[in-house]
């Protein structure tokens, strides 16, 4: 399947390669990545996993994986929890059409 010139997996590359580049991005501006490499962090994980969750992100190392990973939890903004406790505060009869 094409995409304006482009392959649908083509598309889906450049769209979490930028998703990847603009969570680093921020992370770096509220401090959380830094020139410093200063923490080893290690544990065992499926194969099937890792290379998934590879595979998804676009990426090629597990230090790559393990950064952007870190870094979006941290930035995690919990917009699904918050919009579920607003589930009744807006009265079932106003009129929401425009």
């Amino acid at each position: 399947m094409r995409v304006r010139g482009r392959t649908s997996a083509e598309s889906e590359e450049q769209i979490a390669l930028e998703r990847n580049r603009l969570v680093l991005e921020q992370a770096r501006a509220v401090g959380l990545l830094g020139e410093a490499k200063d923490t080893r962090l290690s544990g065992r994980v499926p194969a099937g996993l890792l290379e998934a969750a590879k595979k998804r992100a676009h990426v090629s190392s597990d230090t790559e994986l393990l950064e952007l990973a870190l870094a979006r939890l941290a930035l995690e903004d919990n917009f699904g929890a918050r919009l579920v406790r607003r589930k009744g505060s807006i009265p079932a009869d106003i009129n929401l059409a425009i």
